[in-house]
């Protein structure tokens, strides 16, 4: 069996619905030794209903670590897998650039201790020139905020965990 048969395909039909949901032209993950990037087109410039997808599975070599030889490694970050399994953790929609202001120079959206409201936005993230209020997906209490100002995520990232 080739690695590109092993392409999960329940994790394509989910990039390409994101495609649709966020009206996104192309998204691409990138995860250890595998890339895949899906793009969309339309026939003719018009809307083709179902719109056509174009996946394009890419494969690179492991990446080799940095740390010199003799020294100590930095603690890893908490594991992603304790915050997805979280319910209280939002995640990326999409993949770009967060910001936790609304402008350069302005407050926080929120800080760690706010008390949120379901819909209520916590940050945004630039996706294609385009601005994405990202909102509060339940109500609680912020209890940690996991991107910096202007830190570029992936998509299913771990943004904030809301208690």
């Amino acid at each position: 069996m080739t690695k590109a048969s092993q392409v999960d395909q329940d994790l394509i039909r989910a990039i390409a619905e994101l495609l649709n949901k966020e009206n996104l032209a192309e998204i691409e993950i990138e995860q250890e030794d595998f890339r895949v990037r899906v793009t969309r087109s339309y026939a003719n410039e018009a809307p083709a209903y179902p719109p056509q997808y174009m996946v394009q599975p890419q494969y690179a070599p492991a990446p080799q670590s940095l740390t010199p030889a003799g020294s100590v490694a930095p603690a890893a970050p908490v594991a992603a897998e304790d915050l997805a399994s979280n319910p209280g953790t939002l995640t990326s929609p999409m993949v770009g650039t967060a910001y936790r202001s609304p402008e350069p120079g302005k407050p926080a959206f929120v800080e760690v201790g706010a008390r949120v409201t379901e819909g209520q936005t916590l940050l945004i993230i630039e996706a294609m020139k385009t601005m994405n209020q990202i909102p509060a997906h339940r109500s609680g209490t912020v209890t940690r905020i996991l991107v910096e100002d202007s830190q570029p995520v992936e998509y299913g990232e771990p943004l904030a965990v809301i208690e």
